[in-house]
């Protein structure tokens, strides 16, 4: 009885360490969290000269920290998630290559000069005394960071331009009524919550289905791989030349149609001249299966996912410091411009706090976005990431607004419902091929070994609870931001008054 007793205590004591163990692991991202957010505060304060809103800039400092460590944590889980949900890139490795990235986008190229009205949402003019545009700003940032983060929880990824434009939306409504909003801009975003992922998933299921006819489906695949991957990696190193013109760089150079063309062009006979040789070395001796095909998109895959987080962190770091940088030039001018310059400590900020988030609480959402919507290879991932890149490209090039966060979820879902289809489809033409040979008198086959297959459920390979959830995300982050950013501009006056 007694040693029955304490083997029973001892297996209470050791549940309740292990409970604290896994608790402590769950609080240290928040610790860690918490000590960047006084590391901000520190720097603000250190650079703040007093003044009317000198204590508004601290506090707007310590909010877009929390913005940019919400952004690492959700937004640049769809630069890299494919990457590691094929296994070309292991967590940590993601994890450094995206933080170093991101951080040198955000530094080099994220610009000089912001529009301190997020994408002309509201009329700066409207809003004209200065201490309510601060506050505006303020219920913009924070209500864009708190959506994000619940987001982040319940596994969403969404897009945090989206955010940060409901946030400005509502702080102005409830600053100066809905006349202050350009209803046409905000029916310009609407429509790209449709557009983004169609044309996102569209394009990576046109590559996906080039690439499976081309080369997994021949009967030579590697004579196949042989003549068509140098294309491909080439073909993805041209986009991306363009893209990272167009994207990462767009703050620092602006070169015109031409020029971008004539670099792309070089890029794509470049690294074809280089790859074709490597692919033929590599491809000697290799074993005719898909799994030996699929590892030859592996190098181009690390490549994509650094260009990605460096085009991502040019653009995306302004969703942090955009409007902190307003509440800085705003406070400091006395007036409300329409643009400011980014001083170095607000996008030190930014740089670090996307890093950071995506270190504390990356791994969630990348797992989210790689393994948990559907099975990624290299092979698929590189559709992902080419998908991206192209329709990018193309809406840009026909002004269309689209988000970059809709474009990858769109394609991975499109590369899922292409695979979806395509067994389905393979898998009738093997029934009635099974059919064929039970009534052929002359096929080799006993009929009691031909499976009846007319039962067969269609495969799913896209989860959808997943898909559900996202979509929901997405329709609900601007109005949602919308309306806790006019709760919290409503608070903050009645507290002020």
């Amino acid at each position: 009885m007694v040693k029955k007793t304490l083997d029973k205590d001892l297996g209470r004591i050791e549940t309740l360490e292990s409970q604290a163990t896994v608790a402590g692991k769950s609080l240290k991202p928040l610790a860690l969290a918490l000590l960047f957010l006084l590391i901000v505060w520190a720097l603000a304060t250190s650079v703040t000269t007093s003044g009317e809103h000198s204590t508004l800039i601290i506090i707007a400092a310590i909010i877009g920290g929390y913005m940019a460590l919400n952004i690492g944590a959700n937004d640049v889980a769809n630069n890299v998630g494919p990457a590691v949900g094929s296994r070309a890139l292991t967590m940590f490795g993601a994890l450094v290559i995206a933080a170093i990235f991101e951080a040198a986008g955000a530094i080099l190229a994220g610009g000089d000069v912001i529009n301190t009205i997020q994408k002309g949402i509201i009329d700066p003019a409207a809003v004209h005394d200065s201490e309510i545009f601060i506050w505006t700003m303020m219920s913009a940032l924070f209500a864009a960071a708190l959506w994000v983060n619940v987001a982040t929880w319940a596994s969403a990824p969404v897009s945090t331009t989206h955010a940060v434009v409901g946030g400005v939306m509502g702080a102005g409504i409830a600053a100066a009524g809905l006349g202050v909003v350009n209803w046409l801009t905000v029916s310009s975003i609407a429509a790209s919550w449709v557009i983004s992922p169609v044309l996102g998933g569209g394009i990576a299921a046109i590559l996906l289905a080039f690439i499976k006819y081309k080369v997994i489906y021949q009967t030579d695949k590697v004579a196949a791989a042989r003549r068509w991957v140098p294309l491909l990696v080439a073909l993805m190193a041209g986009v991306f030349a363009a893209y990272l013109i167009m994207k990462g760089l767009s703050k620092i150079w602006r070169p015109d149609v031409l020029t971008v063309l004539i670099v792309s062009v070089l890029f794509f006979v470049g690294t074809f001249a280089i790859v074709r040789p490597i692919i033929n070395r590599a491809s000697v001796g290799m074993e005719n299966r898909n799994k030996s095909v699929r590892a030859l998109f592996t190098i181009p895959l690390i490549f994509s996912a650094a260009l990605l987080s460096f085009a991502h962190g040019a653009n995306d770091v302004a969703n942090a410091i955009g409007p902190l940088a307003a509440i800085v030039g705003v406070s400091a001018s006395g007036t409300v411009n329409t643009s400011v310059g980014i001083p170095l400590w607000v996008m030190l900020i930014g740089a670090a706090g996307i890093s950071a988030g995506l270190f504390l609480f990356g791994p969630k959402l990348i797992r989210t976005v790689g393994e948990q919507i559907t099975k990624m290879n290299p092979m698929r991932a590189y559709c992902v990431a080419l998908a991206a890149g192209i329709t990018v490209l193309l809406a840009s090039a026909l002004g269309l607004p689209v988000s970059s966060t809709h474009i990858a979820i769109g394609a991975i879902f499109g590369v899922g419902f292409f695979r979806e289809w395509d067994t389905e489809r393979r898998a009738r033409i093997f029934r009635e091929s099974q059919r064929e040979q039970k009534i052929n008198p002359d096929s080799n086959l006993p009929v009691d070994q031909i499976a009846d297959t007319s039962n067969n459920k269609r495969k799913k390979l896209v989860r959808r609870s997943q898909l559900m959830t996202i979509v929901a995300a997405w329709v609900i982050t601007v109005p949602c931001s919308a309306l806790i950013a006019a709760a919290i501009f409503w608070m903050t006056q009645l507290i002020a008054d």
